[in-house]
């Protein structure tokens, strides 16, 4: 069976999306990084950059959201465009990366300087609230002309998407978020409603995840700031 890494954050649940839409079997393995699981000797020989997700499938084990997307996908002959010379096909990788190269980092940093860095941040927090909103700007543009990333093709595409776009409000702050993305709620609602989505929520509850961000989780999620009480 299927092994599956996971916590609760946006990556894992793209995957965990992805599974239920399948309809795959698989073992679902909590890594809890705020307890340093993450950096265990056995974890880090399936993922040696200490992150999830990652999935072990029979000989093959696959790191990184987006190549386990992929992987999967084109095992199953679903939710990608098999012919790898099409036009959809081109289109599908071009968004994936954007997500993957764009819109994770960006979201990601933006999270990190809005909720968590210390003052002083200002500059720091608008360079990648910038980021993140230009980037979710791109996509609002897209799926005004598009019911799906890919046209009326509900792919991949979409399931990365929901992944991060679950967080927006906390990603970019304020009360009128979905004002400004109104078609970026408006697919995140129709995937949100799939039954596969609903049995993927469901898995961030079927393990108790620590949920304090004590001295101990800073130094997990956190492990760059060690240097910085190095050099003091």
């Amino acid at each position: 069976m299927l092994k599956f890494f996971y916590n609760a954050a946006p990556n894992p649940m793209k995957i965990a999306l992805l599974l239920e839409e399948l309809g795959l079997p698989y073992e679902a393995i909590p890594v809890d990084t705020r307890k340093g699981q993450q950096f265990e000797a056995a974890f880090l020989a399936i993922n040696p950059n200490a992150k999830v997700p990652a999935i072990v499938d029979g000989e093959v084990t696959v790191f990184d959201s987006n190549a386990i997307l992929l992987y999967l996908a084109d095992r199953a002959k679903a939710f990608a465009p098999s012919d790898m010379a099409s036009a959809e096909r081109g289109q599908m990788l071009s968004w994936l990366m954007f997500i993957a190269s764009g819109i994770g980092p960006f979201s990601g940093q933006s999270v990190h300087f809005r909720h968590v860095a210390p003052e002083p941040k200002e500059y720091a927090l608008n360079r990648y609230d910038y980021e993140a909103h230009r980037h979710w700007k791109i996509i609002e543009a897209h799926l005004s002309k598009h019911t799906y990333f890919l046209g009326e093709h509900y792919s991949i595409v979409d399931m990365a998407f929901w992944g991060w776009a679950r967080l927006l409000p906390y990603v970019l702050g304020g009360d009128n978020v979905w004002s400004q993305y109104p078609q970026v709620k408006r697919l995140l609602d129709a995937i949100s409603a799939r039954p596969a989505a609903q049995r993927a929520e469901a898995l961030k509850t079927k393990h108790a995840f620590k949920t304090e961000r004590d001295a101990d989780a800073r130094k997990f999620m956190f492990p760059a700031n060690e240097r910085l009480k190095s050099a003091g």
